[in-house]
């Protein structure tokens, strides 16, 4: 009788070890960060629905229009968008170095004090505490220091955990991901210090930041989960590696020049604000650049786009490259007589925050999640997630792209400023139509977060990834 020899191959306790507390950091960071997702576009739906009903809730000051508006706001951007980017870079800091993460509890940490800030700072300003009309930092300084503390432990991280990387290469998600926290901050630290706040050097400062916190923290990290989940998706490398680092040191060169053009026909020097728009058209080149080179990845598959996280980051490229180059045309003084001040700019912010931010944290959730956890979420529900939010946002974005040059017109041509206001509030409706769409798809995404984290799943098997740094 032939003797039967059966081999196993285990593998090592630590490695699996290291597996799984990087699983539960990744999954924690997305449930925390949608929690805050599903609050804040709560709060943001209540903001819409006051714009077309005044009255609504009352004369309570903690639910007036001012208080709710930067918290829908600071929130969106520190409390769900900084999470949610900081647990997939750290995910990929660790994947595509083929290593463990540097920390598991420096990333608790990091956690922690995200959290926190978000929680100071919502009830901050909804009892009346701020730091000024300053959108995007009305949180109180002490505040922002918290979040600064957060920005600069995660960074920690994943500089550590990439320095221990088994080859010789960075991976370009890495590049993208550890720049755009060390540029951050450098903003934070900017935007912290008092001495040159005052007058016009207050005004030049805001324009920095505000802009900057868009271009410098959010579009890099979302690039960087572009790089690293499309090429997963797609099974395929990305099409230019070269044509990557082109566009990240472009970026790096243009963009911290252009928040100026926010103040075009201010006392702010004329110089500043024509540098400010060069720099604006400069910026066709990365975006152009990074657009072509994530759409060449795509080109020749259409079937891979069916249902697949490929669907939303098609999404984010279009509304990277449609909501950028839309920046530059804005950036005209031409073209800022009439969108400046208007409903326009709120369109735009929509279309590079939500369709290009959002959508590009919910492709990489769709596309890294399950390989961690080895849990699918529900392909209807993922289609539902998608149409509700590519619908609203559409509808969102047309209605105040149309409203807002309406607005614009109206002031150009001398009618009362109440007439536009008469003007808008079809616009305003249209608006809380798409935003109700919007929040819709954001309880959808919630579920399917549960799914791809805590549902017993039996026959959930974990998904197999590589781990080489040139993957």
């Amino acid at each position: 009788m032939a003797k039967e020899t059966l081999t196993v191959v285990l593998q090592p306790a630590q490695s699996t070890k290291d597996d799984e507390d990087l699983t539960r950091i990744f999954s924690i960071y997305t449930i925390c960060s949608t929690v805050w997702l599903v609050f804040a576009t709560a709060v943001g739906v209540l903001v819409a629905l006051k714009l077309v009903f005044p009255e609504m809730l009352g004369t309570s000051s903690a639910l007036s229009f001012g208080r709710l508006r930067p918290i829908h706001t600071n929130d969106t951007f520190y409390a769900w968008a900084s999470p949610a980017l900081i647990g997939l870079a750290l995910y990929i800091s660790a994947k595509s170095s083929g290593t463990r993460l540097y920390s598991i509890k420096l990333a608790w940490v990091t956690l922690a004090l995200l959290n926190l800030a978000a929680i100071l700072g919502t009830v901050a300003l909804d009892l009346g505490f701020n730091d000024g009309a300053q959108e995007y930092r009305e949180w109180l300084w002490w505040i922002r220091v918290i979040l600064a503390a957060g920005l600069v432990t995660a960074a920690w991280n994943m500089i550590a955990t990439v320095a221990r990387r088994e080859g010789k290469d960075i991976y370009l998600s890495n590049w993208y991901t550890i720049g755009g926290t060390l540029w951050t901050i450098i903003i934070v630290v900017v935007a912290l210090i008092p001495w040159y706040q005052k007058g016009l050097g207050q005004v030049g400062v805001q324009g920095y930041y505000m802009h900057n916190a868009v271009g410098m923290w959010f579009t890099p990290l979302s690039l960087g989960v572009f790089y690293y989940a499309l090429p997963k998706v797609m099974n395929r490398p990305i099409y230019s590696y070269s044509l990557g680092i082109f566009a990240f040191w472009t970026n790096l060169l243009f963009y911290p020049l252009l928040g100026s053009h926010h103040f075009l026909f201010s006392p702010l020097p004329w110089w500043l604000q024509t540098t400010a728009i060069v720099a604006s058209v400069a910026m066709l080149v990365p975006v152009w650049g990074g657009s072509a080179n994530f759409l060449m990845t795509m080109r020749g598959h259409p079937e891979r786009l069916h249902r697949t996280p490929a669907m939303f980051i098609l999404v984010g490229v279009l509304s990277y490259l449609l909501g950028s180059t839309q920046g530059t045309v804005e950036a005209f003084r031409s073209l800022q007589e009439v969108w400046h001040f208007t409903n326009y700019t709120v369109g735009h912010s929509h279309l590079t925050m939500y369709g290009f931010i959002t959508f590009a944290i919910w492709g990489g959730v769709y596309a890294l999640l399950p390989r961690a956890t080895g849990k699918q979420p529900n392909n209807l529900l993922l289609g539902i997630h998608f149409w509700l939010a590519t619908v609203g946002v559409v509808l969102y974005i047309l209605a105040l792209s149309v409203g807002g040059t309406i607005q614009g017109l109206s002031w150009i041509h001398g009618e009362p400023f109440i007439q536009s206001v008469v003007d808008m509030a079809p616009y305003w409706l249209w608006r809380s139509i798409g935003g109700s769409l919007m929040f819709l798809s954001h309880l959808v995404f919630a579920w399917n977060v549960w799914a791809m984290t805590y549902r017993r799943s039996s026959t959930a098997t974990k998904m197999s990834e590589p781990v080489t740094a040139g993957a």
